[in-house]
């Protein structure tokens, strides 16, 4: 078992740091909030008094944390990971942050002869709190090859997407699908129902035909046919509308540094963006749903 710094504590984190504790491993964490610190220690867990104290724990560190700024802060400078890791510790990296970053802090780690990996997730506080995420990993097969059973305690299907930033890079383009895929479901769910037809029935239909999809199936944004999806809880998030804005930012920054078209990428975000601003950021990214028909409603 392995002894593991973890940095980050938050909706995602505490429920990942609770598996790897229930695999076995010596979790030490740290993360701002007080409160989410004697919750680590009430699952098995220590907690330390700063991120560094954690970095110095941990044989691995792992960090979940909101955004690029919050990772370079964390990571780079003379109190962050790379200067107060063990000499062999493994870093990884499970913020949902843009490509540039995750590859420059990759290379300052490279440069102090440490192993890192970028590892975002997929699956949500749901997939993390059952252990059923989805990791996508950029960093040398060595590191990949040492990290994949620690990963294996916090997700189902782990996923070695190539060198360093390729992790993020195959993150923001499946949310930049799954955000316009939403969309679309709940245009087809809005536009059915002015045309007199139930959800029940366009779901049965839909659900075993050529627009089949895992928004559809897996995460239907209408209530009633999947009762395990937010829609049926008010859209109580499991994936905040205000994390899949930030998704679908990341996609266009890279899509604009690669001189990528991406019309439905960028429309999503701009419908993404009025949901927020009108102060939806807290309900789950399906919740569009509601913005959507109001829309359509007010025409």
């Amino acid at each position: 078992m392995a002894t593991i710094g973890f940095i980050g504590l938050g909706n995602m984190g505490a429920p990942m740091a609770a598996n790897l504790l229930k695999a076995g491993h010596q979790v030490i964490g740290y993360d701002l909030v007080a409160s989410a610190r004697a919750a680590l220690e009430e699952r098995g867990g220590r907690a330390a008094t700063s991120a560094a104290e954690a970095a110095a724990a941990g044989e691995i560190v792992i960090t979940m944390l909101p955004a690029g700024p919050q990772v370079r802060e964390v990571y780079l400078g003379p109190d962050g990971i790379i200067a107060r890791a063990k000499p062999d510790a493994l870093l990884i990296d499970c913020s949902t942050i843009d490509v540039e970053t995750a590859r420059a802090v990759a290379a300052n780690a490279g440069e102090s002869q440490l192993l890192m990996l970028d590892a975002p997730v997929s699956g949500g506080v749901i997939g993390a709190e059952a252990g059923t995420l989805t990791f996508m990993v950029g960093g040398e097969a060595a590191a990949y090859a040492r990290a994949e059973p620690i990963l294996q305690a916090m997700g189902r299907t782990i996923v070695h997407a190539g060198p360093a930033g390729n992790g993020q890079s195959a993150k923001i383009c499946n949310n930049m699908i799954l955000g316009a895929s939403m969309i679309a479901v709940c245009e087809g769910f809005v536009l059915a129902e002015r045309l007199g037809l139930s959800v029940q029935t366009l779901f049965d239909i839909c659900s075993k035909s050529t627009s089949q999809c895992w928004a559809m199936t897996g995460y239907c944004p209408a209530p009633g046919p999947v009762p395990a999806a937010p829609s049926n809880r008010g859209y109580a998030p499991g994936f905040t509308a205000a994390n899949m804005l930030k998704d679908l930012r990341l996609a266009q920054q890279a899509a604009g540094t690669t001189a990528t078209a991406t019309p439905l990428g960028a429309a999503a975000a701009n419908l993404y963006q009025m949901f927020v601003d009108g102060g939806a950021g807290g309900l789950d990214f399906s919740g569009i749903m509601r913005f959507i028909n109001l829309q359509e409603s007010n025409r």
